[in-house]
């Protein structure tokens, strides 16, 4: 008889997230288990401690299954009792231990064996797992919601305004703005195309409190000539990277935003956040942070 060959199940397709932009990636082998440190490190902590938790569950119902499995492995737990076994089972994965329940057979000391070497695994990857979560150093820039295109100095220029949440002193703040867009190449084929957009200071050496960035949209700059229609039928997306030193941990901070076309806010300018009080003190109101208002005629 012909062997029937099955042909080999394709991968389910993964959905992601670049920025606001959502992707369907089709052929990538391999889920959750295949990169489970960075599930880990990237989840939020409410989805965090809620898989682990799971995960504990989940283990404690297993061991609680191979103590039912036998005759009477634990002491002072009523026969049959299943719920009496996963707290035992709880209090040896934790190993906690009140003495109430202990084995009293060689199979109970087996599976009790092998849940602490269980328990002690997995406490010992929480804590690592928990201590890498929070010794990540996470940056608290604020990236206005709105980019604008408006004149400064008499010319046409894109400005970003960013803000650090902190305020603290970080060092050697640097900034690089890219444009990502769909082009027809020579060969008739569409491909995404990267150019970095020259900033008219992309260095900061003190950023503590807020930092506008200037392209000017001139004959050299990829942008010259385009307007929003254009933008919007190349599926075109300005990316912005801001990284320093932290003066306070000395750890390199990284932050990043995307813009889309819809982002972009034409002949607009940014409100004033800027002010000086009675007695002569610098003011900041960043509750007008990511306002715009339209260019005056």
């Amino acid at each position: 008889m012909r062997s029937i060959r099955r042909k080999p199940r394709k991968p389910k397709p993964q959905i992601f997230r670049v920025g606001s932009r959502e992707i369907i990636a089709h052929g990538l082998t391999g889920g959750l288990a295949a990169d489970l440190y960075h599930r880990s490190m990237t989840a939020s902590w409410p989805m965090f401690f809620a898989s682990a938790a799971l995960v504990f569950g989940v283990l404690n119902s297993v061991f609680a299954l191979l103590y039912f499995a036998g005759d009477q492995p634990i002491s002072n737990v009523a026969p049959g009792s299943f719920i009496g076994l996963l707290y035992f089972s709880i209090e040896t994965l934790a190993t906690v231990g009140y003495g109430d329940m202990h084995p009293q057979s060689h199979y109970g000391h087996l599976i009790a064996t092998v849940e602490i070497f269980t328990g002690m695994s997995f406490l010992a990857v929480m804590t690592g797992l928990v201590f890498a979560r929070f010794s990540r150093p996470r940056a608290r820039f604020v990236f206005a919601q709105h980019a604008i295109v408006t004149m400064h100095e008499g010319r046409p220029t894109l400005m970003i305004r960013v803000a650090n949440e902190r305020h603290n002193m970080l060092s050697g703040a640097r900034a690089t703005l890219w444009f990502i867009r769909t082009e027809k190449g020579g060969d008739g084929r569409f491909a995404r195309r990267f150019y970095r957009l020259a900033l008219l200071r992309n260095e900061n050496p003190i950023f503590a409190m807020s930092w506008t960035l200037y392209h000017v949209v001139d004959e050299s700059s990829p942008l010259f000539g385009l307007t929003a229609e254009d933008l919007a039928l190349t599926d075109a997306t300005l990316s912005l990277a801001i990284r320093g030193l932290d003066d306070h941990s000395s750890e390199q901070l990284h932050a990043r935003r995307h813009y889309l076309p819809a982002d972009i806010r034409w002949q607009h300018r940014y409100v004033d956040i800027a002010s000086m009080s009675e007695d002569g003190r610098f003011i900041i109101d960043f509750e007008k942070f990511h306002d715009v208002a339209p260019d005056e005629p």
